[in-house]
Formats: C-alpha cells, sequence, structure tokens
C-alpha cells in the first residue's frame, strides 16, 4: 500500500521531468553534413529557405553562422566567465539560443520585425533572425549577402565594430570567420547535391 501511494506521488514529477526535457531539440546528429542535416530535421530546410526567400541570405551561410554560434543546440548559452581562471563569475553577456543573440539584440529584432512571438531557442525564428541581421548588413555595411566571412564579422562585431575594423585586433575572430566561410562553401556543394530532393519534400513559397 505505502509502495503504491508512492508511485503514485512520483509520477507527476517523472512527467514533468519529460515535458522539460523535450522542451530542447538535440542537435542533428552529422553537424558536417548539410544534406543530413535537413534529412533528420526536416522542417528546418522548410524555415531556412523561407528566411532565404524574405531576406536574401542563402541556406548555406545560415548554416555555417549558426553552427559557429551553437552547433545547432537550441539552448545554447555563451561561455562562462571566471575569476582567476577557475572561479565561476556568470555569463560574459546574455548571448543564448541558436543564433546566440544578446537580449538587446532580439529585442530589436522583435521590435523591427513585429514578431513579437519569437524565441531564441527556436529554429525557425533563429534563422529569420540571421537572415534580418544579413540583410541589414548589407544594407548598411554593402556586404554581399552571400559573403559569409564578412556576413560572419559583421554578425560578431555589429555593423559600427565591422566599420571600425575591430576585427583587424582580433587575429582569433579573423580565423573563425574563415572557417565559416569554408564551413559555408562546404554546406553549399553538399546542398547543391540533395537540393532537388529536398525541394520534393514540400511546397517552399508561399507560406
Amino acid at each position: 500500500m505505502h509502495r503504491r501511494i508512492s508511485l503514485l506521488l512520483l509520477w507527476p514529477l517523472l512527467l514533468l521531468q519529460l515535458l522539460l526535457g523535450g522542451c530542447a531539440t538535440s542537435p542533428p546528429k552529422h553537424l558536417d553534413d548539410g544534406c543530413s542535416i535537413f534529412r533528420e530535421k526536416d522542417d528546418w530546410y522548410k524555415y531556412a529557405n523561407h528566411s532565404f526567400k524574405k531576406w536574401g541570405v542563402p541556406v548555406h551561410v545560415q548554416l555555417a553562422i549558426m553552427h559557429q554560434e551553437s552547433r545547432f543546440r537550441s539552448q545554447a548559452l555563451a561561455p562562462d566567465d571566471t575569476l582567476l581562471g577557475f572561479i565561476p563569475w556568470g555569463q560574459v553577456t546574455t548571448a543564448y539560443g541558436y543564433a546566440q543573440v544578446l537580449d538587446s539584440t532580439w529585442d530589436w529584432y522583435i521590435r523591427s520585425t513585429g514578431n513579437s512571438g519569437a524565441d531564441r531557442d527556436d529554429f525557425e525564428d533563429a534563422s529569420d533572425f540571421i537572415g534580418w541581421y544579413g540583410n541589414l548588413s548589407h544594407k548598411k555595411l554593402g556586404i554581399s549577402k552571400w559573403d559569409a566571412y564578412n556576413q560572419y564579422l559583421a554578425y560578431h562585431e555589429g555593423h559600427g565594430g565591422w566599420l571600425r575594423k575591430t576585427y583587424l585586433k582580433k587575429p582569433w575572430l579573423i580565423k573563425v570567420a574563415r572557417k565559416v566561410e569554408r564551413r559555408s562553401k562546404m554546406y553549399a556543394a553538399q546542398l547543391a547535391r540533395c537540393k532537388n530532393d529536398l525541394d520534393s519534400g514540400w511546397s517552399l513559397w508561399p507560406f
């Protein structure tokens, strides 16, 4: 009798744990294969293409930036800062989600687009954000939407930082931007081979 009561009391806790565990979307299994990513996460291709149609930033550039920022982890947080190299001292920034967007930048995006229900841990919204920001980088700075290298530098440093060329004092960031550029080209080549198969699964436009 006591055992039955204990089990009944445990059920709500187990259910809550399952619900909370289901909130986070696990990253794709094969991060280096754009075709595999979209075959596993079938809605993602539709969302990334929607962003491309809307803002003009190609799917492979979106993927490369998102890979660098979060490795496709929906609830990715900024690295923890430390005191003396080992004592936890809070987060460096408020960056969060697939696209590692700051609180203030996300608020700017919502105000500008009217997408009031957007969440940083939602792939659809993160993809739309990257497209929106890349389109602004093109309008304000003249950066091609297909230029993953400079798009990433502007994404990381902000538009003002890119204009001031703050990245020139950060050799590590230039290396990272080159990595994003190479990954973007890799994804582009892969997606070119499977695009017809992926396109056949959805009506990409209109939504």
